[in-house]
C-alpha cells in the first residue's frame, strides 16, 4: 500500500504587534493593541522567526530583510473590564473600569 503525502509549503511568521508577538500567515485576520493609521491603510510589522516549510529563520540580519505586511480594517475597543475593591466592615470601596483600544488587521504579504 503506497500512500502519497502532498507537501504544502507552510509558511508563517511570528510578529512583534502592539507589545506582544502574534503567529501570522497570509490572509489572517489577527487583533492587536492599538497601531497607528486609518482603516485601508497599509502597516510593517517586525519579523522575530519566520517558518518556510522545513527552513525555520531566527537570524536578525535574516529577518531585516523579511517585510510583513498587514492592512488595516478597522481599529474599536475591546471588552470593558470591571476592577473592584472592597474591604470588609471599613466601608471602603473602589470601582475602576478598563477598555482596551485594539486594531483589527489582516496579513496581506509575507516577503
Amino acid at each position: 500500500m503506497i500512500i502519497e503525502r502532498s507537501e504544502s509549503q507552510v509558511v508563517y511568521a511570528i510578529v512583534r504587534a502592539g507589545g506582544r508577538q502574534e503567529k501570522v500567515s497570509v490572509g489572517d485576520l489577527v487583533t492587536v493593541d492599538r497601531v497607528p493609521g486609518a482603516a485601508g491603510s497599509t502597516i510593517k510589522l517586525p519579523a522575530v522567526m519566520l517558518v518556510d516549510g522545513d527552513k525555520v529563520t531566527t537570524a536578525a540580519d535574516e529577518l531585516a530583510k523579511i517585510t510583513v505586511e498587514a492592512e488595516v480594517l478597522e481599529n474599536l475597543r475591546g471588552k470593558k473590564i470591571v476592577i473592584e475593591k472592597f474591604k470588609n466592615k471599613t466601608g471602603y470601596r473602589k470601582r475602576q473600569g478598563h477598555r482596551s483600544e485594539l486594531t483589527r488587521i489582516k496579513v496581506t504579504s509575507i516577503a
